[in-house]
Formats: structure tokens, sequence, C-alpha cells
């Protein structure tokens, strides 16, 4: 009933009108995110007990950033797929933390690009280097390529959440 598994076939459907392996990967993301959701929270106090769980991602973001100099807000809203609004008002919290600041923007004067501080790198990289130990500690059976395809596969479905239309819709 599904075809010759080469996956060009339309999805067969059930009595909901989803396929089995799409309903499977809905049930597996929602106890995904539901957990990540409170790892995050965990570790972004662990960055700093003021600092909202939502702005753990953007310190990821602008680490990853570093050697580039920083991003504009604008930028980073787009990335997230948050508000303009909402970026502003999670940048200003983190510079009140003391995790980030604003630089002028070489390329345009009027425009100004959002940088990590020391402090803010020193403090999420104890942290994140401190969740990776986790990770290895929790997939130690898994087989190194394993771990890989997981990233890769992760990386695409990310990809594709950042794209504007049907593919990128949740």
């Amino acid at each position: 009933m599904h075809g010759s598994g080469t996956g060009s076939e339309p999805a067969a459907t059930g009595g909901t009108g989803a396929d089995q392996e799409f309903l499977a990967l809905e049930r597996e993301l929602a106890v995904f995110l539901r957990r990540a959701r409170a790892s995050s929270g965990e570790m972004a106090r662990e960055v700093h007990p003021e600092l909202e769980p939502a702005a753990y991602g953007l310190l990821v973001r602008l680490d990853e950033l570093e050697e580039t100099g920083g991003r504009r807000a604008t930028d980073l809203a787009g990335y997230f797929g948050v508000g303009k609004a909402t970026m502003s008002r999670q940048l200003r919290a983190l510079e009140e933390l003391g995790l980030v600041t604003r630089v002028p923007d070489p390329a345009d004067g009027r425009a100004s690009l959002v940088r990590l501080t020391e402090e803010g790198r020193a403090r999420f990289r104890r942290v994140r280097d401190a969740r990776r130990a986790r990770y290895v500690r929790k997939l130690a059976d898994w087989d190194r390529a394993e771990v890989a395809e997981l990233a890769r596969l992760l990386h695409q479905l990310n990809s594709r959440a950042e794209r504007p239309g049907p593919q990128g819709a949740p």
C-alpha cells in the first residue's frame, strides 16, 4: 500500500489523513522539543540566572558568527523567524546582562552589529562545553556515523525552516 519505497509516490493515508511516518515524526519532535525547551531553560540559567530560555539559542547563533564580526538585529530576527520587536527586546535584555554589545556596522554607519562580549562568550562556551559532554555521554553507544547523520538531518530540517513558503511552514 505504500508503493515501491522510492519516495516518489503519494503518501498512503489512514483514517486521519496522515501517514504513519509523519505521525511518528510529529510525536518524536513534540517530545524532543519539550525536552529541548526544558534544557534551554536550564542552560540559560547556567549562563546567567536572569537569562530567559529563548535567548540561549541567540547566544548559540552569535557564537557561530563570532568570526564574521556579528550580525544586524534584523538579520537575527529573520534567521529565527521572530519579529523585530521580539529580537530587540531579547537583545536589550542580553545587553543589560552584559552578554552582548552593539558595534557600528563598517558597511553602514547607521546600523549596528550585535556581538558577544568577552564575558558573554566565556559564560556561553562554559555551558556549551558542559552540554557537549552530556551529549557525548548520552550517545556513547551510538556509532559516530549515526551522530553525523542525525546532525545532517537536523541541519536539513532547520535549513528548510529558514526558507519562506510551503517548505518552510511548520
